[in-house]
């Protein structure tokens, strides 16, 4: 206790965002699954970002003569049907899932609190019209929206992309707009509007500060959810050119194919998207029982 009340007491001396930053971390040590969670997350991003420096192959070298190997020294993961290297092909695979997520969830986040904002802050007619848009889109299933979309645009890594951040603005747009609208009343909205404040000031420097939290926790949240989507539309031809090494391609095509005799190769990329999608939700647990405060104290 004497040692938490003089770390206290030093992290009150410290500027406001590094106090801020240690108590996070601190609040987060708290919660194990939550560690655990980032750290699948932290290797997984690693080995994604640095695939082309670690991978012991190339992750489209044909080798036909180490075909359908099975786990051993040279290959830990074995080799698929024309001896590419399995391993080798999961590093590459995870460049190409974290890619997709990353981009889908930055443009439909940015998108859907953009919309939110303005919908909770101005309320009225566009408000009225736009919720009605949103409750179209999430009465469709997320898949089925998406596999619409990718078929309508056409198969690309660019169109998945495009895709899973259409499907995920409604998500966004009600949790922002929700947070806008328990936060304009406040007397401190009031009293900028009061000095002359514009919109674009309000929004910026008092309305976002105050949904960058429970925004944040639906982000990490929703990582898991566009790796499922991009590794199903890719798992049914519809994601990445067919030559490129993902999780979903190796399921699909070459997973399916050989399971009998090969099981390794569809074991692999299905483990490898079950680890990915579980450090994101324990993460996004972790953050939103820290940020909420009706579960901080469980």
């Amino acid at each position: 206790m004497a040692a938490e009340r003089s770390l206290e007491a030093h992290i009150q001396g410290l500027p406001a965002e590094q106090a801020g930053l240690l108590r996070f971390f601190r609040a987060l040590r708290k919660k194990p699954l939550g560690m655990g969670g980032a750290a699948v997350v932290l290797i997984i991003f690693l080995v994604g970002l640095t695939a082309p420096l670690i991978a012991p192959y190339d992750p489209t070298a044909v080798v036909m003569g180490d075909r359908l190997q099975g786990p051993s020294l040279s290959h830990p993961i074995g080799t698929d049907q024309i001896g590419r290297d399995i391993l080798t092909r999961l590093m590459y695979g995870a460049r190409v899932s974290l890619t997709i997520s990353l981009s889908a969830v930055g443009v439909g986040a940015t998108i859907g609190a953009l919309l939110g904002m303005l919908s909770g802050y101005f309320r009225g007619r566009f408000d009225f019209i736009l919720q009605r848009v949103m409750d179209m889109m999430q009465a469709f299933p997320l898949l089925i929206m998406a596999l619409t979309i990718v078929a309508l645009l056409g198969a690309s890594t660019r169109n998945v992309i495009i895709a899973i951040a259409i499907v995920l603005v409604p998500s966004y747009n009600r949790l922002v707009r929700g947070s806008t609208l328990a936060t304009v009343n406040y007397p401190y909205i009031e009293a900028a509007r009061s000095v002359g404040a514009t919109h674009v000031r309000i929004l910026a420097r008092h309305i976002l500060p105050n949904i960058t939290a429970p925004l944040i926790v639906l982000m990490t949240a929703s990582f898991g959810g566009a790796i499922l989507v991009e590794t199903s539309l890719t798992f049914l031809g519809l994601g990445a050119s067919p030559t490129e090494p993902t999780w979903g391609g190796m399921l699909s095509v070459e997973g399916r194919s050989f399971w009998e005799q090969a099981p390794w190769m569809a074991i692999a990329p299905g483990v490898a998207i079950s680890l990915t999608v579980l450090g994101y939700n324990l993460l996004g647990d972790a953050l939103r029982d820290i940020w909420d405060p009706a579960l901080r104290g469980r």
